[in-house]
């Protein structure tokens, strides 16, 4: 015997026993319990609620029932589960501060803002509100799916048909097994007019919605505070919404300031939050405040600070809610059931899913009314030729022994089916007069009507959609309200762009580390052939070094000597006027003392993944290394800066370029020298790599006098020399070499035309500003300048004084403008170049 009950016993690893059934335990709670569904919002104790109610027959214009006869109708039925849950979940759904729109209508004792219990159920009496029944329209046409109960002996349905989108008006709360739900309740009208708008543009994106939807909605009113976190949680899904209370400030006759509270923030206990105000009070950390009192009544909600006298109101309502309740935070957690899983959803993930559920509810629903309205028509079909024959019929009927006979009579001899036959059989006398045969004829006319109305449904989507906009339309008309919530932007939404237009700016850095920003308006177009004009007021030793155009959004990338890069808004740029001198780098960046800008970078964003993924930084030192590097590396803004390069002594960083990944670098040295290679000869490198050979110089004295990255087949080389001198030359006469080479000669360099100082990558629709050492710019058009061949020693571009040399050389783009009359001409040229060094946007 003992033998046979051990072979019975089959031995099981406990751990893998506890991970099985709390797996099952897991996947219960989160689908059969603590989640909504994406289609109706609902959980299924809050399903089983609705259905059960609509079952027991308590409409919302039915006479009220027992709230424990509603109880034990879901409880036998439905769910099988503590009477408690079924009860608070009806109690919840009729509170109006739970519930942005309540489904149940509650009479008796349902509870208090206050956290008060509601009476027993046994004392209260529900039915369902007006609303709920657009959740349950269309139930028994076949719309849903029904689903056995627990015991199986009944049908309940696994979704509603829900013509709300209720997971959006009230949202959901509920805490899973490894994720939890909390979602926001929203605005009926603002809700309808977002899925209209997704239904007329399928693409609409989420900040296109929010024009609809502006925020969430609480049933207890109040303000949002804030609006990043509404626009974190509608864009991914999670957010931190910022609740305060609705506060006024009111005079009382003997002249006391006090505080009246009006809207409280949503699940806010108010009888707990007047309780631990009075203790910080009583603690004296919360000051200023004399008394405490609730006043609120039937009228509304009204909570009274009395301040005392030497108090400032604003002061003790700031802590107020920097303490107390009154400021209160709603963190958004979407996580919905979709197709039995659980996932986060957005603001338009909510939407498609909603519409999509009623585009099967109207489509099943049109399919049940279709086979309803055929099967309407053959019945009449078969009264019709009975009425034709009826003297025939009456014959046949009474010559038959019994109703079986006469049935397979009618049957035969006119040739109709069972069903239509037994509908004659059932057929009254008093439908044999003129009018009820009218009535018949009329009838299969507009079932004729209905069946036709009905295939044209189910052929046409844009049809269907329509049907939901237009059911949509009807359930706001009827009960759609006023916001309750207001939305107050808080300093934090506004960030520095937000107060500045997004202008075009032309920005100077002079030799010794001056910068300013000049509005683009301010420069003007000069005739040619004058000697220009003084751009910027500076020392006579000092002169401009870099001149671009930048947008006033745009960030600018600032390299120096010593391989550092810094960050800057170009808002963040004091702005001067063409004159003025600007202000010392040194006062906007932490730059070293001796250190100075090499190169600046215009980039449009920082944040764009596929954009620093995408391009990278060509960097080039005086001494010929080169370095190649993903933007990406250099996309996180720090105070201080960031090492760009590792820079070898005696050498320091020449220029840097941006790049696309496909350009051709072309290098050239002092000597005259040019060496130009593709941008793939280079591998990308971390961010503090040294970087490697890209020419060797033909002598100690020599270096590099700057780099440009080649992008466009049809540009042309321009090489200027110190002593003004300069030629341009297609790209294609310098051959493409490896890196690291001699390279090949790019100007006669001699006596007269002095070393190379600048070489540009230029088209005919270029002009140049050349700028000399003694601080004086001018504007020539690059198409005036002959193409030459690449030995040459170039023509004389600039007349130069005794002394003086070129100090820099920069491209700007030409700008269709009126030519200027003569009081004009000595203004400094206006341009709208690109970024100084942007070769891929070229």
């Amino acid at each position: 015997m003992a033998e046979g009950i051990n072979e019975s016993i089959i031995p099981i690893n406990i751990e893998d026993e506890m991970r099985g059934a709390y797996i099952d335990y897991s996947m219960s709670v989160i689908i059969s319990r603590a989640l909504p569904d994406v289609r109706d919002g609902l959980k299924p104790v809050h399903r089983r609620v609705l259905f059960g109610m609509q079952e027991l027959g308590v409409h919302y214009n039915k006479s009220y029932k027992k709230s424990a006869r509603i109880v034990g109708e879901v409880l036998g039925k439905y769910h099988p589960h503590g009477d408690t849950s079924v009860y608070d979940t009806m109690v919840r759904m009729a509170q109006e501060w739970s519930l942005r729109y309540p489904l149940v209508d509650g009479q008796g004792n349902f509870g208090s803002i206050d956290g008060d219990s509601p009476a027993a159920m046994r004392y209260t009496e529900a039915r369902l509100k007006r609303i709920s029944e657009e959740l349950l329209n269309d139930i028994n046409k076949e719309t849903v799916d029904f689903e056995p109960n627990f015991d199986d002996s009944l049908k309940e349905p696994s979704v509603l048909p829900a013509k709300l989108p209720t997971l959006l008006l009230n949202g959901a709360a509920g805490i899973a097994v490894g994720m939890a739900t909390n979602m926001a309740p929203h605005n009926l009208r603002e809700v309808v007019d977002g899925i209209c708008a997704y239904i007329d543009n399928k693409e609409i994106t989420v900040s296109e919605l929010m024009q609809f939807i502006t925020a969430p909605d609480f049933p207890t009113g109040g303000t949002i505070y804030g609006y990043s976190g509404v626009k974190n949680a509608y864009e991914t899904g999670k957010g931190r919404v910022i609740m305060r209370a609705k506060a006024t400030t009111e005079t009382t006759k003997t002249g006391r300031e006090q505080i009246v509270v009006t809207e409280i923030p949503y699940q806010v206990n108010k009888a707990s939050m007047i309780e631990k105000t009075a203790q910080l009070v009583n603690e004296k950390r919360l000051e200023g405040i004399s008394d405490i009192r609730d006043e609120s009544d039937r009228n509304g909600l009204r909570i009274v600070y009395e301040l005392k006298r030497d108090a400032i109101s604003n002061i003790v309502l700031n802590n107020l809610y920097k303490h107390t309740q009154l400021q209160s935070s709603f963190g958004i957690n979407n996580v919905a059931l979709v197709k039995g899983r659980p996932q986060i959803l957005n603001l338009k993930d909510m939407i498609q899913h909603f519409v999509d559920h009623r585009h099967d509810v109207i489509v099943r629903r049109t399919e049940f009314e279709l086979r309803e309205a055929m099967k309407r028509a053959h019945i009449l079909e078969g009264l019709l030729i009975a009425l034709d024959n009826l003297d025939e019929v009456i014959k046949l009927i009474r010559e038959s022994r019994d109703p079986e006979i006469a049935r397979e009579g009618l049957m035969s001899n006119f040739n109709l089916s069972e069903i239509q036959a037994r509908a004659i059989l059932d057929m009254r006398l008093q439908r044999l007069t003129g009018l009820e045969r009218d009535k018949i004829v009329n009838e299969y006319e507009e079932v004729k009507a209905t069946i036709k109305e009905l295939e044209f449904i189910l052929a046409n989507e844009d049809k269907r959609m329509q049907i939901i906009k237009d059911e949509l339309l009807e359930v706001k008309e009827k009960y759609g309200d006023e916001r309750r919530t207001d939305i107050v932007h808080s300093a934090e939404d506004f960030k520095m762009e937000d107060m500045i237009p997004n202008e075009e700016m032309v920005i100077t850095i002079s030799h010794e580390g001056y910068i300013k920003r000049t509005p683009l308006t301010d420069y003007r177009t000069q005739g040619r052939g004058g000697v220009g004009s003084r751009g910027a007021t500076s020392k006579t030793e000092d002169f401009t070094e870099h001149l671009f155009v930048g947008w006033t959004h745009n960030y600018l990338l600032i390299f120096t000597e010593f391989g550092k890069v810094f960050w800057l808004k170009v808002y963040e740029i004091p702005e001067g006027s063409k004159t003025a001198k600007g202000r010392p780098i040194q006062n906007l960046i932490n730059i070293e003392q001796g250190d100075s800008v090499r190169s600046v970078i215009n980039v449009e964003s920082l944040e764009d993944e596929d954009y620093i993924n995408n391009n990278y930084l060509m960097m080039c030192t005086l001494k010929g290394t080169i370095k190649k590097t993903s933007l990406e590396a250099y996309s996180r803004p720090r105070q201080n800066g960031i090492n760009a390069i590792t820079i070898n002594e005696g050498d320091h960083l020449l220029n840097v370029e941006l790049t696309n990944g496909d350009n051709h670098i072309i290098l050239a040295a002092q000597s005259g020298r040019a060496i130009h290679f593709h941008e793939t000869d280079v591998r990308p490198m971390g961010r503090t790599a040294a970087g490697v050979r890209g020419i060797t110089l033909a002598s100690e004295e020599d270096s590099v006098v700057g780099m440009v990255c080649v992008a466009k087949e049809d540009a042309q080389l321009l090489v200027v020399s110190e002593k003004g001198y300069g030629k341009r030359s297609d790209v294609s006469e310098y051959r493409i070499t490896k890196r690291g080479g001699k390279g090949v000669k790019t100007i006669n360099v001699t006596e007269k035309t002095g070393k190379l100082v600048a070489i540009k990558l230029v088209t005919d629709a270029d002009d140049l500003m050349i700028i000399n050492k003694s601080g004086i710019t001018i504007r020539m058009e690059v198409e005036n300048l002959r193409v030459m061949g690449r030995a040459t020693q170039g023509v004389r571009l600039i007349k130069l004084g005794e002394g003086d040399e070129i100090s820099s050389v920069e491209k700007i783009e030409k700008m269709e403008e009126e030519v200027p009359t003569s009081e004009e001409s000595g203004e400094e040229a206006s341009h709208n170049p690109e970024a100084e060094e942007k070769p891929n946007e070229e």
